[in-house]
């Protein structure tokens, strides 16, 4: 039986979750989390198989943002006596934060629009100790072993920096980013700044269409 720990913010998706899981009778739900500090009290006993982890879970760190939460969560969890294997699950596609958060330590990615049965069997496929990925994610991730220094310019961006990439990518002005992260219009000037030294980009309009080139934003449709 593998015993499982469904973790996400709102209480009718857990819901949905339990209910979709409770159709395989080789997985078993024991306990579920609303945030990060649920996360680790319901794994703390070291009784857990697999942990269903929202990517966007709040309570992970100082800045709630998507991908950079779950990845301070992730790594917390490595002090649990006994740490569950991690799937993450997302509404976000693969190219925003998979790549991320499977360096991080996490075993598998499973976006939101998968169906259940692929949902019961990425569970099993990481508890039996494989990381589950897309075939596409797979390549990637060999391609970035073998390129090295060949990587996309946004991969050498830190977690927040790349939050801001794609928020800033977006259209969003400064002031509206700075609430959504909790942090001063002043600090995400700063952002932008090092984001704009990394990557080697002269304004904002550069991020947009870079944002845009590479997937991380949606495309205008028109």
């Amino acid at each position: 039986m593998i015993r499982l720990v469904v973790a996400d913010d709102h209480p009718v998706v857990r819901e949905g979750l339990k209910h979709v899981i409770a159709c395989h009778r080789d997985i078993q739900v024991v306990g579920e989390a609303e945030d990060a500090d649920g996360v680790l009290h319901a794994c703390a006993s070291g009784d857990v198989d697999v942990l269903l982890l929202d990517v966007s879970m709040p309570g992970a760190g100082v800045i709630e943002t998507p991908g950079a939460g779950v990845i301070e969560t992730i790594h917390r969890l490595k002090a649990v006596r006994r740490p569950p294997r991690v799937l993450v699950l997302s509404v976000h596609p693969e190219r925003h934060y998979a790549k991320r958060v499977i360096k991080a330590g996490a075993d598998g990615y499973l976006t939101k629009t998968h169906s259940p049965s692929a949902l019961a069997e990425a569970i099993r496929q990481v508890h039996a100790g494989r990381k589950y990925v897309t075939s596409s994610l797979a390549e990637e991730l060999a391609l970035d072993l073998s390129r090295g220094g060949g990587l996309p310019a946004h991969e050498s961006l830190s977690n927040l920096e790349f939050e801001v990439l794609v928020r800033l990518g977006a259209g969003g002005p400064t002031s509206e980013i700075a609430q959504q992260l909790g942090v001063s219009t002043k600090t995400v000037r700063t952002y932008r700044a090092r984001i704009l030294e990394k990557m080697g980009l002269k304004s904002t309009a550069e991020i947009i269409l870079y944002a845009v080139q590479h997937e991380l934003v949606p495309r205008v449709q028109g």
